[in-house]
């Protein structure tokens, strides 16, 4: 069964009950059933925190376990030059990571249409809701086929 690490940054704990008309109303657990859902061949390892060192701890273990990520970066989106660092340690190792996004950033504050992870990640997908996540395992496991 393939692994999938899925990679939550600050304050997305909060979901369900922060800006429910950005953000929706379902929780990180009904992210993680619905991923098993939609993917039942996958071990999905979801994680959140609002530590920066945190999440780059966890992304040099994806790297170096050479295990896929889903990596929604939240806040550090736009201005964490360390997890961009990060993120290119595991895409540079050939291993593939997707930045989502719940909402679309570019249709919301002008400081959210930036992202310093784009340039390092495999790809993006943005602006539908949990989709934006089974998108993403949906294309790493093609890609891993």
């Amino acid at each position: 069964m393939q692994k999938v690490l899925v990679l939550n940054g600050p304050n997305l704990g909060r979901l369900g009950s922060r800006e429910p008309d950005v953000y929706g109303g379902g929780t990180l657990a009904d992210l993680k059933e619905q991923l098993e859902a939609d993917h039942p061949s996958v071990e999905v390892d979801l994680r959140q925190t609002d530590d920066e060192g945190q999440l780059i701890g966890w992304l040099h273990e994806a790297a170096d376990a050479r295990t896929p990520v889903i990596l929604n970066p939240a806040a550090f989106t736009h201005y964490s030059y360390a997890l961009r660092d990060a993120v290119a340690i595991v895409t540079k190792a050939g291993v593939p990571l997707v930045e989502v996004h719940i909402s679309n950033p570019h249709a919301r504050e002008e400081f959210r249409h930036t992202s310093v992870i784009s340039g390092v990640a495999t790809g993006v997908i943005a602006g539908f809701g949990f989709d934006s996540y089974s998108s993403a395992l949906w294309l790493i496991r093609r890609r891993s086929n």
